[in-house]
C-alpha cells in the first residue's frame, strides 16, 4: 500500500500526506443485489486511520476532526468504505 495524500482544500490548505503505515487496509464481500460475483469476490474495502496517533496532523487539525466526526468514529479510529454491488 502506498502513502495516500490528500489535496489541498477547506481545513487543510497545504493538503496532508498520511502514511501508509499509518493506515488499515481490509478487504470483504460487498452485501446486498450484485449477481453472483458479489458473493464470491471482494467487492468492499475499507481503509481505517487513527486520529489521535497521526503524528502528521498538529494538535488543532486533529481536536477540529475528533469534534466534527464524532459520529463517523469508533473511538478515535477513522473508517472510509467503498464497494461495488
Amino acid at each position: 500500500m502506498n502513502d495516500l495524500t490528500i489535496a489541498p482544500g477547506p481545513g487543510i490548505p497545504g493538503g496532508l500526506v498520511i502514511v501508509a503505515a499509518d493506515l488499515t487496509e481490509r478487504f470483504a464481500k460487498s452485501s446486498g443485489p450484485g449477481g453472483q460475483g458479489v458473493n464470491t469476490t471482494d467487492s468492499k474495502v475499507q481503509l481505517s486511520v487513527d486520529i489521535a496517533t497521526r503524528s502528521s496532523l498538529s494538535d488543532a487539525p486533529r481536536r477540529r476532526v475528533l469534534h466534527n466526526h464524532e459520529h463517523r468514529l469508533d473511538g478515535t479510529v477513522l473508517t472510509v468504505t467503498a464497494s461495488t454491488q
